[in-house]
């Protein structure tokens, strides 16, 4: 006669290796560690909750397009956080400034967290609390490690080493350069924006404008795309991007690499109010394609004013830049940063 015992017995020990099997799935999702310093955003293209220094910890549990979705763990001081009134977390950062999230207590910096970020609570410690947060970051700035946890240590690096480390003060360079610490450098997009490249330990940047402890620098170089066919006769292929396009999702195209036929209206400098601009930044005002398209300010760098001298109202331009929103707080105007420009002359 079969044993009901042994029968149940069995099933359980079925269930336990299916289940086990299930946490092999979640965990197949892998183990990761940012390439570079980066945001940790609530959702793709969101809120920025925290910026991460690079080679900290994640472990990956999702993906969408070039957005990956990790869970982060840390320690925060107590006194730093308060009780959250959200039923889905036990916390919130309340310190103004944020907080630093450290990988144990007093331990290396991983990244700072913005006031009112929420977190679950793990576990606590005399004056430390165990944090976790689930949150999104840019794909290509995340890689996948083997191995258990353990073998991915942190960096000791601060969010403000890369780019704060002294260069060594025997080093004389031109005016108006300025020199990557011994651990490199982040480039990002805008200041607290999303990574654009890595500058490597000792290399001379050249500075163009200054905002606070931020410095904007200008970087050229050469990328190998062998796939990428040249244009001989030198024109400029349109970009695909419209204004139209990138207003649609302006965090998205952030960063982003334009050509625009341009009608020139004006030269202005920006006031105050203008806050996606340094306080009397100077910058074009333009129509995109001409007499009815949309309006676009190219912000033009200190030292490419004499680029674009003697333009008359209603000359054409062809404008390499960047973007640096799609969608300016006071007009809701694109701004771009102007990386090239080639005249095409007279009024048309």
């Amino acid at each position: 006669m079969p044993n009901p015992k042994g029968t149940t017995n069995g099933w359980l020990l079925l269930l336990v290796s299916l289940l086990g099997l299930g946490a092999e799935g979640v965990r197949a999702q892998g183990l990761a560690s940012l390439r570079a310093e980066e945001n940790f955003r609530g959702t793709p293209n969101g809120q920025i909750l925290a910026r991460l220094a690079g080679g900290v910890s994640v472990q990956i549990v999702a993906r969408q397009g070039n957005w990956v979705q990790v869970d982060l763990e840390g320690w925060m001081w107590t006194r730093s956080l308060q009780v959250s009134r959200d039923a889905a977390f036990e916390l919130v950062v309340s310190e103004p400034e944020g907080e630093n999230l450290r990988d144990a207590p007093s331990g290396t910096i991983l990244g700072r967290l913005e006031r009112g970020t929420l977190l679950e609570e793990v576990r606590r410690v005399p004056g430390w609390i165990l944090i976790r947060r689930r949150g999104w970051v840019w794909g290509p700035s995340v890689a996948e490690v083997a191995g258990s946890p353990t073998d991915a240590s942190p960096t000791g690096a601060t969010p403000s080493d890369a780019s704060s480390t002294p260069s060594s003060p025997s080093v004389s360079r031109p005016a108006g350069f300025t020199g990557v610490g011994d651990v490199g450098a982040v480039i990002l997009s805008a200041p607290d924006g999303d990574t654009l490249a890595t500058a490597a330990p000792g290399a001379e940047l050249e500075v163009t404008a200054r905002q606070g402890n931020w410095v904007r620098v200008r970087v050229e170089g050469w990328i190998w795309q062998p796939n990428t066919p040249s244009a001989q006769d030198g024109s400029l292929e349109p970009g695909a991007l419209s204004p139209d396009d990138i207003a649609l999702d302006s965090e998205a195209f952030a960063g982003r690499v334009i050509s625009w036929r341009l009608q020139f209206i004006s030269q202005e400098k920006a006031e105050a109010v203008r806050t996606d601009f340094f306080e009397g930044e100077p910058f074009l005002l333009c129509r995109f394609g001409g007499d009815g398209g949309q309006f676009v300010y190219v912000a033009i760098p200190p030292d490419r004013l004499s680029e674009v001298e003697g333009f008359v109202p209603l000359e054409y331009m062809t404008v390499t830049a960047r973007v640096r929103t799609g969608a300016s707080v006071l007009t809701g105007t694109p701004i771009v940063d102007l990386l090239s420009v080639t005249r095409e002359g007279g009024r048309r």
